[in-house]
């Protein structure tokens, strides 16, 4: 057997390449190439963490491919409303939070429920106005102590500027927290605009497969990481090492699923605007988007992920949903197939969003079949 040649490893820092091999286990002879699935709670004492709910060595190499592409320190959980609440958690009580006015559901539930129990102050925000940002991080002399944020906003894709937001935020000493499921990564990176942690919802573009549930935080602050940590052994909530062997497994395709998912969803928003039956689509990668420019400033392109809203009501929205044969009508986004809902079909939808929107989470088929898949719904209206 021929030795190698001796040289220093190359420190490569293109995202798709650190996709397909960060978080690789050592180079040895006959050993594996891909991280194995480490499926044990208990761990030989003489180490620092003992136990699953601390550490685990497939959910640590999971960790560092997602720190290495945020630029930070990863900590995995086991959902991305996991994650959020490990944040919520650290809320000081009495203190002001910032959020977007359109966020995921399950985060505007939550802190709606941490203001009605008089434990935060929830001011609510256009996230797309940067005089009303600032207004509302510090107004009558009470300064806000956390800042969440989503950009684009789930489901009405509003961009926010992230850097504008973080300086408001540093001069006040405010954390931000910048949601960048939709994004990933690959498109947009909060922690180098100036954010100090990054929210995961891992179930959805990182992963990529609609076959698990996960959520991470990032920092580049190593205190606040710890905490993250901290909260994930005293919450709980931490992920099996069988999810983190595939959402790793998902991440290796994460820039070819992402270029492929971009591609058609860029196709599909400029057909839509074409369409008769619709009345208007939001997406961030059409000249008409209201904040088209700060999204080209802070990302590297528009995602997978557009809304748009149908004439007639809401039972017409809904017709289009339920007759698409090829997209799936389903919840949820990021996934190789193409999914479709009517946000307001959930009772705890934000009501003002309007009734006809609907979500389309764009996936990686043929784009042809997809267009012609919702055309087809889209003229029954016409009937």
């Amino acid at each position: 057997m021929v030795a190698p040649d001796s040289r220093e490893p190359v420190d490569f820092s293109h995202d798709d390449t650190i996709s397909v091999h960060g978080g690789r286990p050592p180079r040895v002879p006959d050993g594996p190439i891909n991280q194995p699935i480490v499926a044990s709670s208990t761990l030989h004492a003489g180490g620092p963490f003992g136990y699953h709910r601390e550490y685990n060595e497939t959910l640590n190499a999971l960790e560092n491919v997602i720190g290495q592409l945020e630029g930070g320190t990863a900590v995995t959980f086991s959902s991305g409303m996991a994650a959020a609440n490990a944040v919520f958690d650290l809320f000081a009580p009495q203190s002001v939070i910032v959020a977007s006015k359109f966020s995921y559901t399950g985060v505007s539930v939550r802190l709606r429920e941490l203001a009605d129990a008089h434990r935060i102050t929830l001011r609510l925000v256009d996230i797309t106005d940067m005089d009303a940002m600032r207004e509302a991080i510090h107004r009558d002399g009470i300064t806000a102590s956390w800042v969440w944020i989503e950009s684009p906003t789930n489901p009405m894709i509003e961009i926010g500027d992230i850097r504008a937001t973080a300086a408001m935020c540093h001069e006040v000493g405010a954390r931000l927290v910048v949601d960048n499921t939709f994004m990933t990564p690959v498109r947009q990176k909060p922690l180098a605009l100036g954010a100090h942690v990054v929210m995961h919802s891992v179930t959805k573009g990182l992963s990529g497969h609609s076959d698990l549930l996960m959520g991470a935080l990032v920092t580049a602050d190593h205190e606040l990481a710890e905490e993250f940590l901290m909260r994930r052994v005293l919450l709980g909530a931490v992920p099996s090492a069988f999810d983190g062997f595939l959402a790793l497994r998902g991440i290796r395709t994460l820039n070819v699923r992402i270029d492929r998912a971009e591609h058609n969803a860029q196709i599909l928003a400029e057909r839509l605007q074409d369409h008769p039956c619709v009345r208007v689509v939001h997406y961030p990668g059409l000249p008409g988007h209201k904040n088209a420019q700060v999204a080209k400033d802070q990302t590297s392109g528009p995602g997978t992920v557009l809304s748009f809203e149908t004439i007639g009501g809401p039972e017409d929205a809904q017709r289009v949903c339920e007759s698409v044969t090829l997209m799936s009508h389903a919840t949820s986004l990021g996934g190789v197939e193409t999914l479709i809902e009517r946000r307001r079909r959930w009772p705890a939808e934000n009501p003002e969003i309007s009734e006809t929107l609907i979500r389309l989470s764009c996936g990686i088929e043929n784009v042809e079949d997809l267009w012609a898949d919702l055309r087809a719904a889209l003229d029954l209206l016409l009937r």
